[in-house]
C-alpha cells in the first residue's frame, strides 16, 4: 500500500478541499505526505504584470510572487499535522507544472501523486485539467486523481472555517519553532515575533474565526438536528478552554519579555495552545462540517455565505481579512527554518 504522498497544491480554493481530502487518506494509510508548489518563474519575466510590480512595489512584489507560497505550504503543513500525519513540504520555481511535479514526486520517493484537477469533464467522465493529463500520461508511478464532493456553495463556507483552522494552527507552529530554535528570545527580531505571532493568534480566533462558529454555522446544525448537541455543547465548553490557554500564552510571554518569566513556561503554553487548536479542527472537520452537509440546506449555505462575504458580517469584510492576511505573512515568513535549528 502508498506510503509516501506528493500533494501538489496551488492557491485556489479546490486546494483547500484537496488537501484536506489528502490528509484524510493518508491518515487512513499510515502514510506520510510531502506538499509541493510549482512557482512560475515570475523574476525572470522582461516585461508584463509581475515585472511592473517588482519594479514599482517590491514588497508586494515579494509577497505575491514569493511569499504567498510559504503561507500555502504552512497551512497544508497545519492541516496534516492537527491529524497526526507525517509531512513536509518543497517548492521550486518551474514554467512546467507537470514536468515539476513528476520529478518532485521521484527526488521525494513517493509511490502515489495524489492531486486535483481543474479542467473540464472528459469523455471518460473525469475532470482533467492539461497539467493533470501530463502528469497522468508521464508520471511513471500511480497518480489518483481526486474529485471534490461538495457543492459549491456548501465548499465556500467549509473551505472559509478550514483556511481559519489552518492559519492558527500554522502561526502557533512557527511560535513553537522559535521557541525551539534556541535563540534568545528577548533580542530582536525574535522578542517582536513573539508579540505578532500571539497578537494575530488572540485577534484573529476571537474576531475572525470563533464568530464564524458560534454565530452562523453551530446554531443553524442545531436548528436543523438534535443529534449533535452534545457535541456541539463540548465545543461550547471548549471555546472558553481555548481563550484561556491563549491568554496564559500571552501572559506567559508578556512575563518573560518583561524580565520575570521562563522560556520552560511559554513551550509549555504554546505547546497545549497548539494541541488544543488540533482537537478542534479534528472536532469540527470530522463531525460537524460533515454533519453540516447532511442537514443544512442550500438556503442555509446561502445565509452563511453572505455572512462570511464582503457585504455581509463587517467583522468579515476585505479590509479585516487582508489585515489579518498580512500578519500572517510576516509570522510564516520570518518563522525559523529547519536549516536554523541545525
Amino acid at each position: 500500500m502508498y506510503r509516501h504522498l506528493l500533494v501538489p497544491i496551488d492557491g485556489t480554493d479546490l486546494s483547500t478541499e484537496i488537501c484536506s481530502n489528502a490528509v484524510e487518506f493518508a491518515r487512513t494509510l499510515g502514510a506520510r505526505i510531502t506538499f509541493f508548489h510549482a512557482q512560475p518563474d515570475y523574476a525572470a519575466a522582461l516585461d508584463g504584470e509581475a515585472e511592473i510590480v517588482r519594479l514599482t512595489s517590491p514588497a508586494k512584489f515579494a509577497y505575491a510572487f514569493e511569499g504567498r507560497v510559504r503561507e500555502l505550504l504552512a497551512k497544508a503543513e497545519a492541516a496534516a499535522r492537527a491529524f497526526g500525519v507525517p509531512c513536509g513540504s518543497a517548492t521550486v520555481v518551474s514554467d512546467s507544472p507537470a514536468r515539476a511535479i513528476i520529478a518532485a514526486a521521484r527526488d521525494a520517493d513517493c509511490d502515489l501523486i495524489y492531486m486535483a484537477s481543474h479542467g473540464r469533464r472528459s469523455n471518460i467522465g473525469m475532470m482533467l485539467g492539461s497539467q493533470t493529463l501530463k502528469v497522468l500520461v508521464n508520471a511513471g508511478m500511480p497518480v489518483l486523481v481526486a474529485a471534490t464532493s461538495s457543492p459549491p456553495a456548501q465548499s465556500q463556507a467549509m473551505d472559509a472555517i478550514r483556511d481559519d483552522h489552518r492559519s492558527l494552527a500554522a502561526a502557533l507552529h512557527a511560535l513553537q519553532d522559535l521557541l525551539d530554535s534556541g535563540r534568545d528570545l528577548r533580542e530582536h527580531p525574535h522578542a517582536e515575533f513573539m508579540r505578532t505571532a500571539i497578537h494575530y493568534v488572540t485577534a484573529f480566533s476571537a474576531s475572525h474565526h470563533r464568530p464564524k462558529e458560534e454565530e452562523y454555522l453551530l446554531p443553524r446544525l442545531h436548528e436543523r438536528s438534535s443529534r449533535y448537541d452534545a457535541e456541539l455543547s463540548e465545543l461550547s465548553r471548549r471555546y472558553q478552554e481555548d481563550c484561556d490557554l491563549i491568554d496564559e500564552l500571552a501572559a506567559s510571554i508578556d512575563r518573560y519579555l518583561g524580565g520575570s518569566g521562563d522560556r520552560a513556561a511559554i513551550r509549555d503554553a504554546a505547546s497545549r495552545c497548539e494541541r488544543s487548536v488540533w482537537e478542534h479542527m479534528e472536532r469540527v472537520e470530522r463531525v460537524i462540517l460533515p454533519a453540516a452537509q447532511c442537514h443544512l440546506t442550500p438556503e442555509d449555505w446561502d445565509w452563511i455565505n453572505a455572512a462570511f462575504s464582503e457585504d455581509g458580517d463587517p467583522r468579515f469584510n476585505h479590509n479585516r481579512r487582508t489585515e489579518f492576511r498580512r500578519i500572517f505573512s510576516r509570522i510564516v515568513n520570518q518563522a525559523p527554518t529547519d536549516a536554523d535549528h541545525a
